[in-house]
């Protein structure tokens, strides 16, 4: 392994390039399957993910953390690993093919009966992989996994456009999603260079299930509230306002998520290897904060800003309803990435205990906000989302204030002021996309270029050091290629 600086950069470059590639592809393909479906096929599709995204916590239960985590691992406590993730993938599929009677029923829609019991075979075929990927994680082997997730969103996409070309509407997203698993999990497998051993230890079980059975019950705390506007929305509205719903929030969480996802694949093993060395390790926490920031902030806004001229463009007018969704939405996930690399440093000092407790205090809040919001409407629960982010900043930094002196009034002074900029360099793009005389694409391309401009102007004047050590010396090196 190199240092931290190198291990950094290489692990946010090709886990960069993973998201970018595959997000991209997604992204290109997606628009065009949103023009050949409807909002009701995303609505029916929606309806399963809380049961699906639970279902994938239980399989994985912490166990790929507690692997990376823990110091002296060896060939027992991967095939441990391993035995329990496919078991309880199989214990998953099983019993959501038992329910998909019941699922179908609760939401009163026949089509879910069968559309249940072929999603849920992503479970099982995921279970697979869980291991492998945890070994590449640890070795910061974000290359192979880009190359696995970026091959089979290609293959899996190109897929789904022809079923839905051909007229096979929510079945289109359903078997894309099964082959998507087949392969990324396939070349997880080849790149890897590992298969199991006949291994299974009760202490090592022990060990791991000890460390993640924390994260675990956290980790589907969090997943069920994540997912529970889904179902609510699903159970109380039509499908097609759950489809305008999770479309706008799939655009509003794009930026965020893929650099809050890079983020916290990469940090998580690196900062655990500074888990001894307090001062290096809040030294690399602050500039990763600072960093993402950067970009997450202005990325979130400009999106904001040109919602409705780009919604228009990729998706068409059916889709106009999404409009309003993504643009408060944003606002909820734009501070993801604060509160994730918080619940990082707690994972890293040990701190499962803690963990689950401000994760279940978090929800009962959110919960509360949630109730309250439901007779109001759709855009009361998306307000509900923003108000419940502020209040999660509040504890985590709390937390992270207590143990490392992070509290939330130096964490705002790392990432208040990209939000003000951001805000302020994104207004000329808002103005332009509420010309309705102009085009959807010169809205996009000249208010993302005169907000981009401004932006790396500010930040060039203020001489921001993450901008001038990060971002001048990549542009220099951009420029000195070109001549």
């Amino acid at each position: 392994m190199g240092s931290i600086k190198e291990d950094t950069a290489h692990g946010v470059k090709w886990s960069l390039a993973e998201r970018i590639a595959t997000q991209g592809i997604q992204f290109a393909l997606g628009f065009i399957l949103a023009r050949l479906l409807t909002p009701s096929d995303y609505g029916l599709v929606g309806m399963l993910a809380i049961f699906i995204a639970v279902s994938e916590n239980i399989v994985d239960s912490g166990f790929s953390k507690a692997l990376i985590r823990k110091k002296n691992r060896d060939e027992t406590d991967f095939s441990t690993a391993f035995y329990f993730n496919v078991a309880v993938g199989l214990g998953c599929y099983a019993a959501l093919y038992a329910s998909a009677g019941a699922i179908a029923e609760f939401f009163d829609s026949p089509e879910l009966r069968e559309l249940t019991k072929v999603m849920a075979l992503t479970l099982l075929i995921n279970s697979l992989g869980v291991v492998q990927t945890a070994r590449l994680t640890i070795a910061v082997d974000f290359k192979s996994q880009a190359k696995a997730s970026a091959s089979a969103a290609l293959a899996s996409g190109l897929l789904g456009v022809w079923l839905a070309y051909s007229g096979m509407g929510v079945w289109a997203l359903a078997w894309q999603a099964v082959v998507k698993s087949v392969i990324n999990t396939s070349i997880l497998w080849y790149t890897a260079h590992w298969q199991p051993q006949l291994k299974f230890s009760f202490k090592s079980f022990n060990t791991l299930f000890g460390y993640g059975s924390k994260l675990l019950a956290a980790s589907i705390i969090n997943t069920i509230h994540g997912q529970l506007t889904t179902l609510v929305i699903g159970k109380w509205h039509t499908a097609a306002a759950l489809g305008n719903y999770t479309r706008g929030q799939q655009f509003a969480t794009l930026p965020s998520y893929q650099v809050t996802s890079v983020l916290q694949r990469v940090t998580f093993p690196i900062l655990a290897r500074l888990q001894d060395d307090r001062l290096a390790l809040i030294g690399a926490y602050r500039k990763y904060v600072r960093g993402s920031s950067l970009g997450i902030m202005f990325m979130t806004m400009l999106l904001v800003s040109l919602a409705k001229p780009t919604v228009e463009l990729l998706l068409t007018d059916k889709w106009a309803g999404a409009v309003a969704y993504l643009q408060v939405y944003a606002f909820a996930v734009m501070f993801d990435h604060i509160n994730q690399i918080n619940m990082n440093l707690l994972q890293i000092n040990g701190r499962t205990g803690l963990f689950l407790r401000l994760e279940v205090a978090k929800k009962l809040i959110s919960l509360s906000m949630l109730a309250a919001s439901v007779p109001f409407g759709v855009m009361a629960i998306c307000l509900s989302r923003v108000a419940y982010a502020q209040v999660a900043v509040l504890i985590n930094t709390w937390s992270t204030g207590r143990i490392y002196g992070l509290g939330y009034r130096t964490q705002s002074r790392d990432f208040m002021p990209y939000l003000l900029i951001s805000a302020l360099c994104c207004a000329p793009a808002y103005a332009l996309s509420e010309m309705a005389t102009l085009p959807p694409i010169i809205c996009i391309v000249a208010g993302g270029t005169v907000a981009t401009a401004l932006y790396a102007t500010v930040l060039h004047i203020t001489k921001d050091d993450i901008y001038e050590s990060v971002i001048t010396p990549y542009l220099k090196k951009i420029f000195r290629r070109e001549k």
